[in-house]
């Protein structure tokens, strides 16, 4: 039987070797992130749009076709957001390794 100051130097091993911590920060940071780039798309973006497009609330649009129901205003929107994610990441990656000669980005 593991004695309880074994079990903690053991656990303080796997925290360092995986760096969980790192992992915690970069998820909370990132579901931060997600939250300020969704806010910046629904205030920002999408009243520019929203303009152009005739009747407005485009994010509400549904594609009818027999019983079925499309969200399709949703789903675009929710690729707006993701591109948007996914190229303030790859800006943060890449100015991040910047100074990093082992890395090409």
């Amino acid at each position: 039987m593991a004695t309880p100051s074994g079990f903690i130097e053991e656990f303080t091993e796997f925290l360092r070797k995986y760096q969980v911590i790192g992992l915690a920060v970069a998820f909370i940071i990132g579901a931060a992130a997600t939250k300020l780039v969704t806010a910046t798309v629904n205030d920002i973006i999408m009243p520019i749009i929203a303009v152009i497009v005739p009747g407005g609330d485009w994010r509400a649009s549904v594609l009818d076709i027999g019983p079925m129901k499309f969200m399709v205003g949703d789903f675009v929107g929710n690729v707006i957001d993701f591109v948007i994610v996914a190229l303030v990441i790859f800006l943060i990656v890449k100015f991040i390794m910047k100074g990093d000669t082992s890395q090409k980005v």
